[in-house]
Parts: structure tokens; C-alpha cells; sequence
């Protein structure tokens, strides 16, 4: 594995094939993405084995799937491509902290349009392409046409969730990640 690893990374690098960590500026996004129209970012999240040391249990562990986990950001085009798919980072990491420290929207073109969800609940004030979801006022309700761009939005963001669940089927990301370092 390791001698073919190298190999492999080259031929699918030079295919254009493999996510991209990071990019560094507007260019090189349309450079390596000429054709995407629309980007969709959210977070997705790997068990792991549970850690020994106290400190990388509290780091690892996520409440949201009660487990220990390491998360990911990625950003996914609508035609279920991963373009952008960020390092590691411990479970506890909330989406929006976590784009603060990576910011992947910062390298897509602002006549863009990018959908999130409410975990990047504040994006919208950094960037004028941002696309949330209505949050329900405390106390109150949703207007029928705020449930129904609620709705619009979802259906076109389920392209992302889908192209987590096809990593995810293929054990990619799902399995528990056993390697110590």
C-alpha cells in the first residue's frame, strides 16, 4: 500500500480527481473547478477508536453522535463531486468555528452562490453568497413562504449529504479509524 499510494495520489492529482485540501485564492478555484455553478459546504464526522489520554477524550468527543469522532469539512459541487475536503480535526469542533480557522468559502468566487445549513449560522455576515435556511424565532413560527424557501434549499442541499452517503458506502470515511499518530 504504501508503495502504490504515491503512484495512485499522482495519476488521480494529475486527473483532476482528487478534493483539494485548501486553495489559496480565487484563481485557483477557477482554475482546478472551470464548470462548478454552485458550491455546497457542511461538515461530516469518522468515529474513532476512543483515545487513552483524558485530554484527546474530552478534544474527540462529540455530543452531537455520542461518540469520539474527527471531523471534516468539505465542499461539494451539485454534481456530487467533493472539491475541497479539509484536514482532520478533533469531533468537538463546531461547523462554524471550524470554517473560521479554514474558511473555505474565502476561495470561491462571490458571484457563487454557497449553501449552508444552520451550522454556519453567522456566515451570511462575512459573505454576501451565502444561502441559509430560516431559523424559527424563539416563541414563535415560520411564515408558509419562509417553510417553503426552508424547503427549496434542502432539496437542492441533499446533492451534499448525498455525496457524504456515497463516501460513507464505500467505507472511505466511516469505518473507525484505528491508526495511533
Amino acid at each position: 500500500m504504501h508503495r502504490l499510494q504515491p503512484l495512485l495520489e499522482q495519476t488521480l492529482g494529475e486527473k483532476l480527481v482528487l478534493p483539494e485540501r485548501k486553495l489559496a485564492s480565487l484563481e485557483a478555484f477557477l482554475e482546478r473547478f472551470p464548470g462548478v455553478k454552485r458550491v455546497m459546504i457542511d461538515g461530516t464526522e469518522r468515529p474513532i477508536a476512543r483515545p487513552q489520554d483524558s485530554a484527546a477524550q474530552q478534544a474527540n468527543y462529540s455530543g452531537k453522535k455520542k461518540r469520539h469522532t474527527r471531523r471534516h469539512l468539505a465542499a461539494v459541487d451539485e454534481t456530487k463531486r467533493v472539491l475541497v475536503l479539509s484536514k482532520a480535526r478533533e469531533g468537538k469542533l463546531h461547523d462554524k468555528r471550524f470554517h473560521d480557522e479554514d474558511d473555505i468559502a474565502g476561495s470561491v468566487p462571490d458571484e457563487m452562490p454557497i449553501e449552508v445549513d444552520l451550522g454556519f449560522l453567522g456566515l451570511q455576515r462575512e459573505y454576501d453568497n451565502i444561502h441559509l435556511p430560516h431559523k424559527k424565532p424563539r416563541g414563535g413560527a415560520l411564515s408558509d413562504r419562509q417553510k417553503q424557501e426552508n424547503r427549496t434549499l434542502s432539496q437542492l442541499r441533499v446533492v451534499c449529504e448525498n455525496a457524504f452517503a456515497g463516501v460513507k458506502r464505500y467505507n472511505a470515511v466511516s469505518m473507525i479509524y484505528r491508526r495511533c499518530r
